[in-house]
């Protein structure tokens, strides 16, 4: 063999008794067969094999089975990003002169998706108030094929009465999706409530070091999944099998860090509430949330993500108050190591309950950091706003 062959050609070395607690990074375009027959007939290969890199490697399947088991879904899919979760979803499932029900509380990104693209596809697109089941009647139709919740909302964490919107869908003929980014998989089984379509933000919880763009959808029917699959093979969209080894290397870590984030948001939260800078806080597990008695009947903990309101005549004190933070970072996203913050408008992202009084919301993420540091960082925040 020549010196350029030994070059390219990699020999292969014995894996027998050996055994890694971490998974293995398999990165491949070009899928190789033993013979001319195994080409031919790679086609029959099915689902779950292996034909070329952008249907999934052993590192992509092991993730999307990891999230499968922990959302009881028939099949997972993974995509590039969280939004790419909802787009994708909607766009495999839907066609000319379908029609789609959008909760007003979604994921902004999803609604200019919804406004921009799905109507220019020839999709009917409307929104309907996350909290009225009677509007969510009054608005579905016989063309309506998908209903789209996120639970809690975006921004203001109104909570769904999903099994009761999965009932009505489903007796129109239309399937149900649902962000559920925020309470994922741990606070939150939506397969188990009727779910057809689960959409989460790996980026956030499951990756949760701030290093990684991935998003999944989960489904409870593997017809379904398998439709959405080979939209997927013919737009030519997969992910990278090292942020794949990341994220999966991440969700060993992420039920400690969703638990710890929730009890740091409650320490915090408590400040927040006793102050009079403080006009609202919306979390479900305050009493005072929309909708939380039913995140009471259905999840089994929250996030430490929360939003906050200022009272009267507080929001001119708020870029000081922001600059005074020490140990929080301002940024989007959260779910990471690091507690983060976030000014944000949402008034042009609501048309069913618009937004009343002042457009301006202070979203928080927990991380890791020593809660008292946290806590000092709060009252510094206050102190400025007063």
């Amino acid at each position: 063999m020549k010196d350029e062959t030994k070059c390219v050609l990699t020999p292969g070395v014995k894996e027998a008794r050996f055994k890694s607690l971490a998974p293995a990074v398999h990165r491949a375009s070009t899928i190789v067969f033993a013979d001319a027959e195994e080409y031919a007939t790679r086609g029959e290969r099915g689902p779950d094999g292996y034909t070329y890199g952008l249907y999934g490697t052993p590192t992509t399947r092991q993730l999307e089975a990891k999230l499968q088991a922990l959302s009881g879904a028939a099949r997972t899919l993974l995509v590039p990003s969280g939004q790419a979760s909802n787009a994708v979803a909607a766009m495999a499932l839907l066609s000319a002169g379908d029609h789609i029900l959008i909760a007003d509380t979604s994921y902004p990104p999803m609604r200019t998706h919804a406004d921009d693209d799905l109507k220019r596809f020839g999709v009917g697109v409307d929104y309907y108030d996350p909290l009225s089941l009677d509007d969510l009647k009054r608005r579905i139709r016989p063309e309506t094929k998908l209903v789209w919740c996120e639970s809690p909302g975006s921004t203001t964490m109104e909570v769904q009465d999903i099994p009761a919107i999965v009932e009505i869908a489903h007796a129109a003929g239309a399937l149900v999706g649902c962000d559920n980014t925020w309470a994922t998989a741990l606070a939150f089984k939506a397969h188990a409530f009727g779910v057809d379509i689960v959409s989460e933000a790996l980026t956030k919880y499951a990756s949760g070091h701030s290093d990684i763009l991935m998003g999944a959808m989960s489904f409870a029917d593997e017809e379904v999944a398998l439709k959405v699959r080979a939209f997927m093979g013919r737009t030519g969209i997969g992910v990278s099998p090292d942020d794949a080894a990341l994220v999966l290397r991440g969700m060993e870590t992420m039920a400690l860090r969703f638990a710890h984030a929730e009890a740091g948001a409650r320490r915090l939260i408590g400040r927040l509430q006793a102050h009079p800078a403080i006009a609202e806080v919306y979390w479900p597990p305050l009493e005072s949330n929309p909708g939380h008695a039913l995140w009471k009947r259905d999840f089994t903990g929250a996030a430490g993500v929360f939003t906050v309101v200022l009272a009267d005549g507080k929001s001119a004190g708020l870029d000081g108050a922001l600059g005074a933070l020490r140990t929080f970072a301002i940024g989007a996203s959260w779910g990471g190591t690091r507690s983060l913050v976030a000014p944000m408008s949402i008034g042009k992202a609501r048309t069913v309950a618009p937004v009343v009084g002042e457009d301006l919301f202070v979203r928080f993420s927990v991380g890791l950091e020593a809660i008292e540091e946290l806590e000092a960082d709060i009252d510094a925040f206050l102190a400025c706003l007063s």
